[in-house]
């Protein structure tokens, strides 16, 4: 009998933080409290020796079900699709016009927010439409 295992998904970026808080943002997530000893995150990162300052951030569900996500500082930038992106599920059980609606306001909040929408997949008789964005590095994912 196996178990059901927690696991986290990791971001590699160049702005840890900046794209930590755009997940936030995209999903409900929040910064977890910083180590014990550190009024704040910001106290925490000064205390890291220099060259570690910055280099990573997380985020997490603050209803305890969803992954946490980690975002670490990497020195190469994106430059091929991703072979693995999240869907951000927020137009399940619609389908047609309604579907696209959703869709469409979902992606305005989130092109506010620094995404970059990329294109509409339109609904094909097997698969409903969905939307393929890019978070504020680049990263594809998709509204679903």
């Amino acid at each position: 009998m196996s178990s059901i295992k927690k696991f986290q998904v990791t971001f590699d970026c160049a702005q840890p933080e900046r794209v930590a808080r755009f997940w936030c943002e995209v999903l409900g997530y929040v910064v977890p409290p910083p180590p014990e000893g550190f009024a704040g995150w910001d106290d925490f990162d000064r205390a890291l020796p220099p060259e570690r300052q910055g280099s990573a951030f997380a985020c997490v569900d603050p209803t305890g079900v969803g992954p946490r996500l980690f975002f670490q500082r990497v020195p190469e930038g994106k430059t091929v699709k991703n072979r693995l992106h999240i869907d951000v599920r927020v137009a399940t059980g619609l389908v047609g016009e309604e579907r696209v609606a959703a869709l469409e306001a979902e992606c305005a909040r989130l092109v506010a927010l620094g995404a970059v929408r990329v294109r509409l997949l339109t609904a094909d008789g097997h698969d409903e439409s969905c939307l393929v964005l890019q978070d504020v590095e680049g990263n594809e994912f998709c509204l679903d």
